[in-house]
């Protein structure tokens, strides 16, 4: 029976595994969007949650700092992105690398990846050198390509594009894994293909390197790294009682050369390990945990601050999960309107049309009658889609921080410039993330409409929040073309050529 009682204890989650599952969970409480296979795009969004999570995962209710940060950089034109530099600046001087230790979900990935049952790599002399990589690829692909590319006008979020795992398991295998999105299979390439081998290297070398990811390559760790001797929550050293042993940092699985400094993700580890209860983990001058002989006398009071602590915190999650999961409240049916030839009268029989042509049902699949949508123009006025019945109609759903989007607006001016006496062409921005879209516009001497989606008009051709996406509408409003994926100015035209030829 004792031995039964000690096997459970060892395996009882420890406290900080509690509060990393808890920050996954929180971080990802939309679950309806792993049933419906989209992502949540609603106003958290625009906050950004403490550690790494993808803002593509179909569960996330929060941006990534690291995300936003290369999005502001890229759309940052002349402007600096104070925004996000602020909240950098408050995770930053609060948690620090706490949050590494804490509430970053790929952190609680890497670990239980670890647990895996493999002789382990040790650290030592390589692994601290290599510490310092993940500083370069802070400074490279989170900061100068994003930036260099802004003097291009292409924005170019680097490390999300090229390396970063968290998008690649959260974001891209989120979405594909569900069903409904089986048709983006079509979209993946090389790149899709590259960013899937290094998500596969980073979590094998997980199995044999504590938080390989987090030691080495990981630029949100480097970035809060850098408030290792101001942030205020976090692991604190006594220097009256520390006897220099050297036993929390052999202790230690990280590259540390002192507890707290830019590697120490505070865990907490190495509080019960030393000797002379020189250490403690503090917010402030708050002591959060002391070790178990300092604890000791105050231990019935621990016990009652952690669970209101926990009642606390359950209380929020549950918060969340209710608000992001129960359906949304359906609006009232408006009566359809009458129309000509139609009875005012329900009871009475409409008189039957001679030689009528069934008219197309309305919808986003091709064939079908394109709904009717209004948007407010950039600059002013306002663009109404059956206002161009008798042109071909040409719709592109876009957004400066997509890379694809901004690369083909060219090809849309091109096809306008070119043909513009007889189609019409509206780019519509996205609204999923709020971005000052006239000043990247100063920026070009395009000619083509440019509107912004404030009313879902993405969601009624199909749409959510793959970009980009192409509609095409014949003479009469027909849907003759629509689909997510970049487009050529040589497919553009071949599409509305014959539908110009058409009388």
């Amino acid at each position: 029976m004792m031995k039964a009682m000690h096997w459970i204890k060892n395996h009882l989650p420890t406290r900080r595994r509690l509060i990393q599952v808890y920050a996954a969970l929180l971080y990802n409480a939309n679950l309806k969007g792993y049933i419906s296979g989209e992502i949540y795009v609603g106003n958290t969004k625009a906050v950004c949650v403490p550690g790494l999570n993808c803002y593509s995962c179909p569960g996330a209710v929060g941006a990534c700092p690291l995300g936003a940060l290369q999005n502001a950089l890229a759309s940052s034109g002349n402007r600096a992105p104070y925004y996000m530099l602020g909240i950098l600046l408050l995770f930053g001087l609060t948690l620090g690398r706490t949050i590494c230790g804490f509430l970053c979900p790929l952190g609680l990935i890497q670990e239980l990846f670890h647990k895996i049952p493999t002789p382990k790599l040790k650290k030592g002399r390589i692994t601290r050198v290599l510490s310092y990589l993940k500083y370069v690829i802070l400074a490279v692909f989170v900061v100068l390509i994003p930036l260099w590319y802004v003097s291009q006008r292409y924005p170019v979020p680097a490390f999300c594009k090229y390396i970063c795992p968290a998008g690649t398991l959260e974001g891209a295998m989120g979405l594909l894994a569900n069903p409904v999105n089986a048709d983006k299979f079509s979209m993946l390439n090389i790149l899709f293909t590259r960013k899937f081998v290094i998500m596969v290297l980073i979590f094998g070398a997980c199995v044999f390197i504590y938080r390989a990811f987090c030691r080495f390559l990981c630029p949100l760790g480097a970035l809060y790294g850098l408030f290792a001797k101001v942030n205020l929550v976090g692991v604190k050293v006594e220097p009256a009682k520390c006897t220099h042993c050297g036993l929390c940092v052999a202790h230690c699985k990280m590259d540390i050369r002192q507890v707290g400094d830019h590697e120490c993700i505070h865990c907490a580890g190495c509080v019960d390990v030393c000797p002379t209860a020189a250490i403690s983990f503090q917010a402030g001058r708050v002591t959060l945990r002391a070790h178990e002989k300092a604890e000791a006398p105050r231990k019935a009071k621990l016990a009652r601050n952690r669970r209101i602590a926990w009642c606390a915190a359950l209380a929020v999650l549950a918060g969340a999960l209710v608000y992001f999961n129960l359906p949304a409240r359906d609006a009232p049916e408006e009566a359809p309107p009458v129309s000509a030839g139609e009875p005012a009268d329900p009871g009475e029989a409409a008189p039957p049309e001679e030689d009528a042509a069934p008219a197309p049902d309305e919808g986003f699949e091709v064939g079908n009658l394109g709904p009717d949508f209004s948007v407010p123009l950039y600059g002013g006025e306002t663009f109404t889609l059956s206002e161009c019945r008798g042109t071909v109609t040409v719709v592109n759903f876009w957004a400066t921080w997509c890379t694809p989007c901004v690369a083909e607006l060219p090809h849309f001016e091109e096809l306008y410039r070119a043909y513009g006496d007889s189609i019409e062409v509206v780019a519509v921005h996205s609204d999923l993330v709020t971005d000052d879209v006239d000043a990247y516009l100063a920026n070009y001497d395009y000619t083509i409409h440019f509107a912004q989606d404030d009313s879902g008009v993405i969601a009624l051709y199909g749409g959510s929040t793959m970009l980009p996406q192409t509609v095409i509408l014949d003479k009469d409003g027909v849907i003759v073309y629509n689909t997510v994926g970049s487009v050529t100015y040589e497919l553009l035209e071949s599409l509305i050529i014959p539908l110009l030829a058409e009388e």
